[in-house]
């Protein structure tokens, strides 16, 4: 057999080159130019990462390589989409829709509507959205015969996020279980026959939902020999943007598509590697250079986000991970002489006070709100900032999803609240009646339409005595008995009428912190493991609010305060709506508000870093994982490296905990690691209130008489 090599057109490439060596910096040019091989490009944050894999794919198209063998795995579309747009503009190459690039998920599509038949499925199968997984997961619960009212069984959505997350990270269901679910490992055998059920289900029906496109596409790869060398000689390059995001399945694949040419590049910070906690597996960049021992390394130091003052502290603060590939950003801005300000507060109060002083005056010394964010750990952490912005009214978005008091856990523990001031509010009646086992809209209406039959509503939060407490309870009771029997005699209704019992009682009125604990511990937390897949977070968020309620001595004042969330917009009155910002105008900019996992990838000229203490961040939740300091200082360093000219870093000096009592705050280990020459720090002070002179008729009478 001859082998016959195809000689390329190299007339235009020395003047291509040139263009690209005015157009990059040299880190960006040696890895655009790189022979072909193994490779691993460790971007720093704000070095121009996608210009350098958008370049570099433009190079290999201009070295002759055809469109359909470079594939391209990003982490959304969008970003796909963008970067081969530019590549069309850099190229004039109008093939390049022909490159295969998008997310896993769109490129195992791709692969399985061509082969899908030799793995059992049709080519014409249909992909499950989430909401078609979770009803689907729900049917098969049903089939299973599992007795959900014997023992309460996890809703679908949280079954669905179980076999998820098995699935992504290559874990057995019941090690899953054991390591991130142990209050359902005795559910073990009923949860995995339920996963056993849906398998079965999605390929009768010749449905596939998300992680399936991952899982057989690896599926075909390792029993398909045939497919798999035709895919592994199709893709020539390989390249992936945010490895450090990928979970071991992701890696597999790559694997799996590189074994004939390895020609990977892989593109990713390892100091950036934050989400774990969905299943991200961050050795994976650190294994590299074992899985692949020919590979080349770059690194991409160069960052022309930030000042240097800033990157110096985000370089000595990553400093401290013992794991990672050793890199120092440098800083093509010139110094502003402006040192991240370090910023301790007398308190809570004080912070939001301050963060809310200081963004309008960076207003008004030019600086847009819409070039300002103030970034969090975890969401509860904005819950007085909120407030404080709302009374001064400055515009916000919530960049980390609903605003903290539209998240429905919230708006649940608030509702009994709700109900204790104000016992004809029939939308908290029917919100915490739901939230019991077997109660759905019918009978909710029938218990609240029965409650407000009565002449007199039942008294709670009024009455001075024993009778006025419990006639909440034997209204309740009475209702269920006019109802339903069985409900009346179930356990579920028992616990409920218990807690009402407690939070009416005359010592628990004037401390709504105790009655919110008293929600979360009499049945609300089993609510939410049952409920969410990211109960511990919204855990989180209750004790947040709990300590919150602390300054206040009625329920009444604290409902009083958080209507100025629903008032205060800006415009009429109106009701709280989710996904909603608030809104200071038609052409008006907003502040952005957004915990640090969110913040990834976005910038801004003045940021704020709140609650940066010892037991907020780091998270405590998170400490208790092997490794998961190290991850906290990297979410640490993304959050430092968001800011482009102004960093502030905020953190109270006295907290009200739980009972009440005082405590002294430390700052986070993370600013204590680091040399204090690296900040300067801010002194508080109130202002002195202003009167006005006298009149000076007034004045000179009063001379007059001293004299």
């Amino acid at each position: 057999m001859k082998k016959y090599v195809l000689k390329r057109d190299e007339g235009s490439l020395p003047e291509r080159l040139t263009r690209y060596r005015s157009e990059l910096n040299d880190e960006q040019f040696r890895v655009v130019t790189a022979p072909p091989k193994a490779t691993l490009v460790v971007a720093g944050a704000g070095t121009g990462k996608t210009r350098a894999i958008t370049y570099r794919v433009a190079y290999l198209i201009e070295q002759g390589v055809s469109p359909q063998r470079i594939l391209l795995a990003t982490f959304t579309n969008r970003a796909s989409r963008e970067m081969l747009r530019r590549v069309e503009s850099l190229t004039g190459n109008q093939n390049v829709h022909r490159i295969w690039g998008g997310t896993f998920h769109r490129i195992a599509n791709m692969m399985l509507r061509r082969h899908a038949v030799s793995i059992g499925y049709d080519s014409n199968f249909s992909i499950l959205d989430s909401e078609d997984a979770r009803d689907l997961i729900a049917l098969c619960i049903e089939d299973s015969a599992i007795d959900t009212k014997a023992k309460r069984f996890p809703k679908p959505e949280v079954i669905q996020d179980i076999i998820s997350f098995a699935n992504n990270t290559d874990l057995p269901v019941e090690n899953v279980l054991a390591g991130k679910y142990p209050y359902f490992e005795m559910l073990t055998q009923q949860i995995m026959s339920v996963d056993s059920v849906y398998q079965l289900r999605k390929r009768e029906r010749n449905v596939m939902d998300y992680d399936d496109l991952l899982l057989n596409v690896k599926k075909l790869l390792i029993e398909k020999e045939v497919v798999a060398d035709l895919f592994a000689e199709q893709f020539q390059h390989i390249l992936v943007d945010e490895y450090q995001d990928t979970n071991r399945l992701q890696a597999e694949i790559i694997d799996l598509l590189a074994v004939k040419h390895r020609n990977v590049m892989v593109v990713g910070d390892d100091a950036q590697s934050i989400f774990a906690w969905r299943g991200a597996e961050f050795t994976n960049i650190y294994e590299f250079p074992k899985r692949y021992p020919e590979a080349q390394l770059f690194k991409l130091e160069t960052n022309y986000r930030s000042t240097p003052e800033i990157l110096a502290l985000a370089n000595v603060s990553i400093s401290h991970n013992r794991q990672q590939f050793p890199k120092v950003l440098q800083a093509v801005k010139r110094s502003k002489d402006w040192k991240p300000a370090l910023v301790p507060c007398s308190d809570v109060e004080q912070q939001s006070a301050f963060i809310a002083s200081r963004i309008l005056e960076l207003r008004d010394e030019g600086t847009g709100l819409d070039d300002i964010a103030v970034m969090y750990r975890s969401h509860y952490h904005s819950i007085e900032l909120q407030l404080e912005l709302s009374r001064r009214n400055i515009p916000y978005r919530i960049q980390s999803g609903v605003r903290f008091f539209e998240q429905a856990h919230i708006k649940d523990v608030i509702s009994y609240l709700r109900i204790i001031v104000n016992p004809r509010d029939e939308l908290a009646w029917k919100r915490i009646l739901k939230l019991i086992p077997g109660v759905g809209n019918k009978t909710a209406n029938r218990i609240y339409e029965a409650l407000a039959s009565k002449s007199e509503p039942p008294a709670l939060a009024g009455g001075q005595n024993a009778e006025a407490e419990t006639s909440i309870v034997q209204r309740i009771e009475a209702t269920a008995d006019t109802q339903t029997s069985r409900l009346r005699s179930s356990q579920p209704w028992r616990d409920f009428v218990t807690l009402i019992e407690m939070l009416v009682r005359v010592e628990n009125r004037g401390n709504p912190s105790k009655q919110i604990t008293l929600i979360v511990e009499n049945g609300y937390e089993q609510y939410l493991q049952e409920n969410f897949e990211n109960a511990d977070a919204r855990m989180e968020d209750l004790r947040g609010l709990a300590q919150f309620a602390n300054r206040y001595s009625s329920t009444e004042d604290l409902l009083a305060e958080l209507a100025l969330l629903s008032t205060e917009r800006f415009k009429e009155p109106q009701a709280i709506v989710g996904e909603e910002v608030i809104e200071g105008g038609e052409d008006d900019e907003l502040l952005t508000l957004t915990s640090v996992h969110q913040a990834k990838g976005l910038e801004w000229k003045a940021a704020f870093i709140i609650w940066a203490a010892e037991g907020k961040f780091p998270s405590p939740r998170s400490l208790r994982e092997i490794d998961s300091e190290e991850e906290e200082r990297r979410l640490w360093y993304v959050a430092l490296t968001r800011a482009k000219d102004e960093l502030y870093i905020t953190y109270p000096l006295l907290l009200t905990d739980y009972n009440r009592q005082t405590v002294l705050q430390k700052p986070s280990r993370f600013v204590t690691e680091c040399p204090p020459a690296l900040f300067e720090v801010w002194t508080l002070e109130e202002e002195t209130p202003k009167f006005d002179a006298p009149p000076k008729p007034l004045l000179e009478e009063a001379k007059d008489y001293l004299n």
